[in-house]
């Protein structure tokens, strides 16, 4: 059963999706490039179109007798998600079916990963584009932009992450566990190749205007791809602003609480200690968040990191809530000693301001310390 599985599985040498939703201008002209590459270099190879269209497309993949992969779901991610569920090859090739890309890179991709790369991805930027190939917004802002963040975020080299010319092999695919359905999985793939240390190289193409109707949605989809990234970057979307705001508060607090600052030779009095507690108390939150993104993708996106691993075996849920108890304790006792005042006062009017913040921000910062070292060790559990 085993043997024969593999047999299958190596059927052919590499597999070509196409994504198609109503690409019936283009597609012919797709399939014979692709044909007349394969023919030319010999390359055993499988042409597959994921489609969801409502125009003549489909019919078009049959009358060419290529493999039709029928699921009508509309999103760029799922059309290749369905297509790799009936991928025979050892190596996956990707790229759009509007003529925007040279099928003849294809020998050239396929070099790279038989030389022992385990993701071939395209550089768009690399040469001049003629005019109309790429919308100034998309040229000049969002891609370079949006592949700057990405670069920043996760150390990688690659120019053009969201280039839909590329390739894999399926080896190294099936440790990515991709996911996403949207225009967002292009950065999704890049991402995860990236955490998986996968063996990269991007190559110079050339890119050239489109043929039929873009489904591209410069704003949403450039959002998706922004929120995704973001969100697989616990450091910047939280550790960062939230280490910020804990500062600037804490600096603040000690400002106001020791001192009667003056700004224009305006006294400022008590009243930004507001303030402060409040970017204490947020900053302090982000910061934990960091820790509970970073452990759920430890524990369950398979994940390596060995300072989290080191830190979770230092920080057990024992110390980090008896540290929560202490912080929660200075602030009952602060409050214990507004009160004690108070009552000496005979319940009068007391000046304890200062006081009464400094004690409700200890309270809040205690408190979220005890029930975030449960969450921390909720996360913590791995799956099997």
């Amino acid at each position: 059963m085993g043997k024969k599985g593999k047999i299958k599985e190596d059927k052919f040498e590499i597999s070509i999706i196409l994504p198609c939703r109503n690409e019936e201008k283009a597609l012919p002209e797709c399939l014979r490039k692709i044909k007349d590459v394969i023919n030319k270099y010999h390359i055993n190879a499988e042409i597959i179109v994921s489609d969801s269209s409502c125009d003549s497309s489909p019919d078009i993949a049959r009358e060419n007798k290529v493999k039709l992969v029928k699921h009508d779901k509309v999103g760029y991610g799922i059309a290749y998600l369905e297509g790799f569920k009936e991928a025979k090859g050892k190596y996956i090739f990707m790229a759009d079916a509007d003529l925007t890309y040279d099928f003849k890179e294809i020998p050239n991709f396929l070099k790279y990963l038989r030389e022992g790369y385990d993701f071939v991805i395209g550089d768009r930027f690399a040469y001049k584009m003629e005019k109309g190939t790429m919308s100034w917004s998309h040229k000049y802002i969002g891609n370079p932009i949006l592949s700057g963040i990405l670069r920043l975020f996760y150390g990688t080299s690659v120019k053009d992450s969201h280039c839909g010319m590329r390739a894999i092999s399926r080896e190294a695919l099936d440790k990515l566990n991709l996911r996403t359905t949207g225009m967002e999985f292009a950065s999704e793939m890049v991402i995860k190749a990236v955490k998986n240390h996968l063996k990269i190289k991007e190559v110079p193409i050339k890119y050239y205007p489109r043929k039929g109707e873009s489904k591209l949605r410069s704003f949403s989809d450039g959002w998706r791809h922004l929120r995704f990234m973001l969100l697989y970057s616990p450091l910047f979307l939280f550790f960062i602003p939230g280490l910020i705001l804990f500062l600037v508060g804490l600096e603040l607090m000690l400002w106001f609480y020791f001192g009667s600052p003056e700004v224009l030779g305006i006294k400022l009095y008590y009243h930004p200690m507001f303030f402060s507690s409040l970017s204490i108390i947020i900053g302090y939150q982000l910061i934990v968040f960091a820790f509970f993104t970073k452990t759920y993708a430890i524990t369950h996106l398979g994940e390596e990191n060995d300072f989290m691993n080191r830190l979770h075996r230092f920080l057990t849920i024992e110390k980090v809530s008896l540290f929560g108890i202490f912080i929660s304790l200075l602030g009952l006792i602060i409050y214990i000693m507004i009160l004690l005042k108070w009552l000496k006062s005979g319940f009068g009017e007391l000046e304890q301001i200062k006081n009464s913040i400094l004690g409700l921000t200890l309270l809040a910062i205690g408190i979220q310390t005890i029930f975030s070292s449960f969450m921390l060790s909720i996360l913590g559990i791995k799956e099997d």
